[in-house]
């Protein structure tokens, strides 16, 4: 069974959020991070949460994440620029992108 805390935690090092910062935009304590690092069955509403705020798409590593779940939480209105909405939109059409590139690998090598 995939540990999803491990696949969080090496996206989040390499996407380079801090753990404060990361911390702050999911309204949690930095120790909660951390703890959520070593379970290995992080909810996919979290999941998908981390993936719109370092921009990282782990339906690749977290097979129970399906192309249809990736439009289900979005981006609070209030407080956002537009310069962040522009910056979610480009992130999700260039997410969903792959994912098409994907599907088109696999088909072509069946």
């Amino acid at each position: 069974m995939i540990h999803r805390g491990e696949i969080i935690k090496k996206a989040v090092y390499k996407s380079g959020f801090s753990i404060t910062e990361l911390a702050k935009r999911l309204g949690k304590s930095r120790r909660w991070v951390y703890l959520m690092f070593e379970n290995p069955s992080v909810s996919l509403d979290v999941v998908l949460e981390l993936e719109k705020i370092i921009h990282y798409n782990f339906s690749i590593e977290i097979k129970e994440i399906r192309p249809s779940m990736l439009g289900l939480i979005e981006p609070a209105s209030s407080g956002q620029n537009e310069k962040h909405s522009d910056e979610y939109w480009k992130n999700k059409y260039l997410r969903l992108l792959e994912e098409y590139n994907d599907l088109l690998k696999s088909n072509n090598s069946n």
